[in-house]
């Protein structure tokens, strides 16, 4: 009896994606002419059911033929497996070697700013990872700042706008009557 080989879970991947471009788009059947059936496959179930049968020129069903390697099942295209981290505590049962994370959509500025930071500590991969530009601590700064301009931009507003008002000319004889009356 022969043994099975192994395989790498390098070669997995690049196996498995030499599948997916040969795999056709399942949708499901009769979906291409009528409106009101939907492309998200279902199994033809009828007796004489072209696409069941096979029939030359039909679509291919699915089958289990179209499925990648056992290995590269559940990995990233990068080969690592990925683990959805919600805190800092999660990052601790990380294996660096064999696993990366993926920051949840749910955490915020700050706690992602934490994670990121004990990422790069421990060497951790992030898959989904965007810098953040400023810490939020400066953010808060210059917020203030912003603030502080504003209002002081608005004290001086108002003396502009009669001005503006001022030199407006008047378009309509409706405004022209009103002005004269008052």
């Amino acid at each position: 009896m022969t043994e099975p080989s192994t395989i790498t879970p390098e070669k997995a991947l690049r196996i498995r994606k030499r599948v997916k471009d040969k795999k056709p788009s399942f949708v499901r059947p009769e979906s291409w002419r009528y409106v009101r059936i939907k492309e998200s496959w279902r199994s033809p179930k009828g007796l004489d059911h072209k696409m069941r049968i096979e029939y030359k020129g039909w679509p291919a069903p699915v089958k289990v033929g179209y499925r990648g390697p056992r290995i590269a099942r559940g990995l990233h295209p990068s080969g690592f497996k990925e683990v959805l981290v919600h805190n800092v505590d999660e990052l601790k049962e990380i294996d660096v070697k064999t696993q990366a994370a993926r920051i949840a959509h749910t955490v915020g500025r700050r706690k992602k700013a934490k994670i990121l930071a004990e990422a790069k500590k421990r060497k951790i991969i992030i898959l989904n990872l965007k810098e953040i530009k400023k810490p939020p601590e400066q953010e808060k700064e210059e917020l203030a700042e912003e603030k502080e301009e504003e209002t002081v931009k608005t004290e001086e507003a108002p003396t502009e706008e009669k001005e503006v008002e001022e030199s407006k000319p008047e378009k309509t004889r409706k405004r022209k009557r009103r002005t004269e009356k008052q």
